[in-house]
């Protein structure tokens, strides 16, 4: 092995280095029977982040705006509270939260293809604490969702 191939596999992580060994892991979603690419396949990191960005942004500006009347501390908290009912109502309703429709995402519920509210409710609480959402599987899903039983799709 070269020193370049050594520090490479270090530099991209073990899964690289995995794969270059001849191990099949596959692509995201596959064990979850979802396609590869287009409609349906899981959603990519960027685009996930991008709609909390969103929804985070709209949520700001609705606490701002309407209940504290200026940016301090108690605006963070209020948009916090406003994420966590709007993610739990949109997502619990119709899958998907205004920055996930703008960005083409929608949340599914692995059995039944629609999650029903206190999945979403159990998802909503664990994404408004942060670090399950930071812990990711193989397949991209955050722990938020795997203890939910959902999947977050592209459109």
């Amino acid at each position: 092995m070269d020193n370049r191939d050594a520090i490479g596999s270090w530099l991209s992580g073990p899964r690289e280095a995995a794969e270059r060994a001849g191990v099949d892991f596959g692509y995201r979603g596959e064990q979850l029977g979802l396609p590869e690419h287009g409609p349906g396949s899981i959603a990519r990191p960027g685009r996930r982040l991008g709609a909390l960005a969103v929804d985070w942004a709209l949520c700001l500006l609705i606490a701002y705006g309407l209940l504290t009347h200026g940016y301090n501390q108690a605006t963070g908290n209020w948009a916090l509270l406003i994420l966590f009912v709007l993610s739990t109502l949109t997502v619990g309703t119709i899958g998907f939260t205004p920055g996930k429709r703008l960005f083409g995402l929608r949340v599914i519920a692995l059995d039944t293809g629609r999650p029903n509210p206190l999945r979403a409710l159990l998802r909503t609480a664990l994404l408004c604490v942060a670090i399950p959402a930071l812990i990711w599987d193989r397949d991209g899903r955050g722990l938020h969702d795997r203890l939910a039983r959902t999947v977050e799709i592209r459109l």
